[in-house]
């Protein structure tokens, strides 16, 4: 079962059983990939859990009863489900719940029912047009769920021709003229109704029992070519069932039990005749055709040995023993021809069901030679078009299926939308399986099957022409391995020419590094030019931006660095993004929690953001390399570029401030110690930040890429690719943070602070820039005036010593006046809570979650060993508040 199957399945069981909790489907689908084992059906299983299951029941007979229809209908995966049923019998949690979700499905339903009511008067006998076609429209809805089996053939064949229709608008069903159906002569077989017989027929039984044999043998070849005899008279049919035929009363009773012998032969040729004019109609598909084809050979040679029975009893040498000596090896054949006819019926099978019900005969007829020969002659010829649409889906990539019996569909998806819908799943859903048209021994192969197609088409939508120079014809054999091994070359030689293809002619990693220099922060020098020309531009609210300002600067920064020997440069974009990164994470990691709704419903109008909080990169990717980089892989690409460029934006006000106190140091201020506590903060800020990023940087993205490079080598084929791609990327947003919402939101309240002490201090330097000012204040001259005097210098020393001394004065004031101190100690303390907040948090998820890369951030942060005594003392505080939960001897036993 491949895992896009899993998550649909897993999904649509969720929604059955309105399970709704705190676990989405992914925790299910782990738990279901680590226990899945092959089951492999046994009749051993089968009959026990058949047993268990009809003792657990209050109508077993019922039970048994439903199964064997199920099982003559050869429905899939019937005994699987058996078996499962018997393990929920034994889990009683598990039975308990879903009798009570049951239970209450059932009284939704009523009620649904009892709204629904028709608002038809009471005192009046007339309805109204609309309240006629509203209990019309109730009446199709109510009659839906009816099999078609219990429908007329008329019904079922428009229902196959409609379903057609609707999936293949372009190419409607063709249609046979009326009269095709309107002639039952043309049948073959009894007609469905009898002129009044005038000939005067003498009673059977008053015949002496030679002429009562010859007249039974007249009648008994005219009723096994479906034509009704004058002693021996078919009965009205109901529905697909089988014939069935009365004989005089008054007849001899050795005679009448050879003709009970051999009237089986007429009744399955009836059901033989009856379902091959059925399927010889277009709505059925080519496989039936094929399959009716089959069958009319065999009904042919079956014409023929009557022929010749009519002839020998023309010439009087056919007596009704040596009847019933001729016809016995044809009635097994025309038994197991019968037998699979009404399987075939009862399970309304077409395309690769019909070939998996014609394979399970096949191997179930072993030990009777004559009926599994038989068997794999009919296979054979109803797989001939299955396989015909196969060997073009391998071996070019086309789907040439009219009438929807191969086990691959294809949808209507445009492959452009790939690279702008960030739901978009082209290379899932352009072509799926349909797993009730995948023949039971090709079950093994599908996912190659699919795979090869899929691989060859994308080739072929790139303008060129593939065709597998290993192409051989298939065909159908017991021996499955024959047309395994066919399937696996075709596979390899598609996997080996579409991964060339993306590798050498389309340059797929030459674009991936490309994206890693700018995404990534690959760039160094790129990324200082960019963000020093676009500094002033994106600090303006985003509707004040002008993009083709930024595009152009953008363009000015990649023409000034090394990033201007990339060849595809050209291909990045900016794109202003409607939403903040820690709502764009939100949105993708579905976080549902009250405070969080209305930030990730509300108006991207109302959150007025600012050009730093929703610049973002983007990329041009063209078909076919959209397949790997998809608008999906450059959602995660954008979010690890705006966690980066916010982290590196933080790190440049920083430093902006580290410049501006610079100037501090000139003077000797009384108030040092107030803003040695300022620098020590902003330094304690620089060194969490600059940590953050060489950790991403260097921790995370480059040995990750590495892998990606050395994974990317060995792939054998696009699959692999996008795994190890997908794997990439899921591993840096991992290992970055930007998965886990807790940590996320801490890392978040630590930039935030960052900020707003950056601003704080940059408010407070802004008095400081009188001295910066007074240096432009210096004396100079001109080449023509010469240098400046004795006493020109003596005046400039007093003017610089008298502003000194005015601004130290100004700035020791300062601190005292407007509460510099409080305002910088709340800043420490509040840095300082969300920094052992975050040290607490990522130690606990890299011992309890395993993950052991986040415990280099703790390293990097905590060196020295600084906090990792209020570390262990939050620890032990978190011990202690679980130790109430506890028994009190566990707590004992603790304490000691």
């Amino acid at each position: 079962m491949s895992e896009f199957r899993i998550h649909h399945d897993v999904n649509e069981l969720i929604s059955l059983l309105h399970v709704f909790g705190l676990e989405g489907a992914d925790v299910y689908i782990d738990l279901l990939q680590k226990n899945r084992t092959p089951y492999v059906t046994t009749s051993v299983s089968t009959h026990s859990a058949k047993v268990k299951i009809a003792e657990f029941s209050r109508t077993p007979d019922d039970f048994l009863k439903k199964y064997e229809e199920l099982k003559s209908k050869n429905t899939r995966n019937l005994d699987p489900l058996v078996y499962l049923l018997s393990k929920l019998i034994e889990d009683k949690e598990t039975l308990q719940y879903l009798q009570q979700n049951a239970k209450d499905k059932a009284e939704l339903a009523t009620s649904s029912v009892t709204s629904v009511s028709l608002p038809i008067a009471p005192n009046t006998s007339k309805i109204s047009m609309q309240e006629l076609e509203e209990l019309r429209r109730q009446l199709e809805t109510a009659t839906v769920a009816v099999s078609c089996s219990h429908q007329p053939v008329e019904v079922l064949r428009k229902f196959l021709r409609d379903k057609l229709n609707k999936k293949h608008t372009g190419h409607p069903v063709p249609v046979f003229p009326s009269w095709v159906y309107e002639r039952p002569a043309l049948t073959g077989d009894f007609m469905s109704f009898s002129n009044p017989s005038t000939d005067v027929t003498v009673s059977i039984g008053t015949l002496p029992l030679p002429s009562q044999e010859t007249c039974l043998v007249e009648d008994l070849l005219y009723i096994l070519i479906g034509v009704d005899g004058r002693y021996i008279s078919v009965q009205p049919l109901v529905g697909r069932q089988s014939r069935s035929f009365s004989v005089e009363q008054n007849l001899d009773s050795s005679v009448k039990e050879l003709v009970n012998r051999i009237l089986p032969v007429a009744t399955n040729y009836s059901t033989v005749t009856r379902f091959v004019e059925e399927n010889s109609s277009f709505e059925y598909g080519q496989v039936n055709h094929a399959l009716g084809a089959a069958m009319r050979t065999l009904g042919k040679e079956y014409m023929i040995l009557i022929s010749q029975l009519e002839h020998l009893q023309r010439q009087g040498l056919l007596s009704l023993q040596k009847l019933w000596f001729y016809i016995q090896p044809t009635l097994r054949t025309m038994e197991v021809l019968a037998s699979i006819a009404t399987s075939l019926n009862k399970g309304e099978c077409f395309g690769g069901a019909t070939l998996s019900l014609l394979h399970d005969r096949t191997f179930g007829y072993t030990g009777d030679s004559q009926a599994q020969e038989l068997c794999l002659y009919l296979t054979k010829a109803a797989s001939a078009p299955y396989f015909d649409i196969l060997e073009r889906w391998i071996y070019r990539g086309i789907i040439n299926d009219p009438y929807s019996e191969f086990m691959v569909e294809e949808h209507e998806l445009q492959k452009e939308k790939i690279q702008e819908d960030y739901n978009d799943k082209y290379w899932d859903q352009r072509y799926t399986i349909v797993q009730q048209q995948i023949p039971s021994f090709l079950q093994k192969v599908a996912d190659k099957i699919l795979s090869t197609g899929k691989y060859l088409n994308v080739v072929r939508e790139c303008g060129h022409d593939v065709t597998c120079p290993d192409a051989k014809e298939i065909t159908y054999t017991l021996k499955e391995q024959a047309y395994v091994e066919r399937i696996e070359k075709a596979y390899n030689y598609a996997s080996k020419v579409l991964l060339d293809f993306l590798m050498e002619e389309e340059e797929l990693v030459a674009h991936l590094r490309s994206i890693k220099h700018y995404f990534l922060m690959d760039q160094g020098d790129f990324f200082v030019h960019f963000m020093d020309l676009t500094e002033e531009e994106l600090k303006k609210p985003v509707d004040d931006i002008i993009p083709t300002r930024l595009e152009a600067l953008l363009e000015l920064a990649l023409r000034m660095s090394t990033a201007n020997t990339d060849p595809f440069k050209d291909d990045l974009k900016i794109e202003l993004m409607p939403h903040d990164l820690i709502t764009q994470l939100l949105r993708v990691l579905a976080i549902e929690t009250h405070q969080e709704k209305a930030l990730i419903n509300s108006d991207p109008t109302e959150l007025a953001l600012s050009g730093l909080e929703s610049f973002s990169f983007d990329y041009i990717v063209k078909w076919p390399l959209s397949l790997i980089i998809n608008r999906k892989a450059l959602t995660r690409y954008q979010m690890l570029f705006r966690h980066m460029f916010y982290c590196k934006h933080v790190e440049r006000l920083l430093c902006n401030v580290w410049i501006s106190n610079k100037t501090a140091k000139q003077f000797s201020l009384h108030s040092a110690k107030w803003f040695a506590g300022a620098f020590t903060l902003r330094q304690r800020m620089l060194n969490f930040v600059q940590n953050i990023q060489y950790y991403m940087m260097f921790e995370v993205m480059e040995p990750t890429w590495h892998i990606l490079e050395k994974n990317l080598k060995s792939a054998s084929n696009i699959d692999d690719v996008l795994s190890h791609h997908t794997s990439f990327l899921d591993n840096c947003l991992k290992d970055c943070m930007l998965t886990n919402p807790e940590l996320l939101k801490i890392f978040s309240k630590l930039m935030s602070v960052c900020v707003m002490f950056t601003n704080c201090l940059q408010r407070f330097t802004q008095s400081m820039q009188v001295q910066t000012e007074m240096e432009h204040l210096t004396l100079e001259h001109g080449t023509m005036m010469g240098p400046p005097t004795q006493c020109e210098r003596t005046e400039e020393a007093l003017k610089k010593k008298l502003t000194s001394k005015y601004l130290e004065e100004h700035i020791d004031k300062f601190p005292s006046s407007f509460g510099f101190e409080s305002t910088i100690n709340n800043f420490d303390s509040n840095f300082s809570a969300h920094l052992m907040d975050l040290l607490d948090k990522l130690s606990m998820y890299s011992t309890s979650d395993c993950e052991h890369s986040m415990i280099n951030i703790i390293y990097r942060l905590d060196f020295n060993g600084f906090y990792t005594e209020r570390l262990k003392q939050l620890s032990s505080e978190r011990n202690q508040k679980s130790a109430p939960l506890l028994g009190p001897a566990q707590h004992a036993v603790s304490t000691k």
